[in-house]
């Protein structure tokens, strides 16, 4: 398939929705002078081409007592293991990002806890999965940025 175009219009949609994925059709239509329906449709058009995937719900972590952020990067026994091991890592939901990476290690992950007992104890879960031989993590101090809405604005504006 091509690349999808959009014009002033689905820019303007895609920069409220940005901000906001829960404004509603009218509300985007009444500040482009546009009708709700005309909104509808480039929504839909714009997900049937696959430039929007559904919607994202942001959850303040803190409030629901999970203020310990550590990154855990991964060493294997060997490179082949990589899919078993994020298998396992799958089962383990204080695991919230992982990445299979070059370098240092093989895989990289980003855990959620409540404290450091919390977060020793799934360090220990993470290290038990076979395949993985050695790891070492990063306490985060403090997630100091932390905003795809602005690289969301750029990307679709190069559309």
């Amino acid at each position: 398939m091509g690349r999808f175009k959009l014009d002033e219009i689905d820019h303007q949609i895609l920069d409220m929705l940005i901000d906001n994925t829960r404004t509603p059709f009218t509300d985007i239509a009444k500040k482009l002078d546009i009708s709700a329906g005309t909104v509808h449709v480039r929504v839909r058009k714009m997900e049937e081409t696959g430039i929007i995937k559904g919607s994202t719900l942001t959850v303040d972590y803190d409030k629901l007592g999970y203020t310990f952020i550590a990154y855990v990067g991964l060493f294997l026994e060997k490179n082949h293991q990589a899919q078993f091991v994020l298998q396992r890592l799958e089962e383990i939901p204080y695991v919230t990002v992982a990445h299979v990476t070059t370098g240092r290690y093989n895989l990289f992950c980003k855990i959620r806890a409540k404290d450091t007992q919390h977060a020793k104890e799934i360090i220990y879960m993470i290290s038990e999965i076979q395949g993985v031989s050695r790891s070492e993590t990063m306490i985060s101090m403090e997630e100091a940025l932390n905003d795809k809405r602005r690289l969301l604005h750029t990307a679709f504006r190069e559309l």
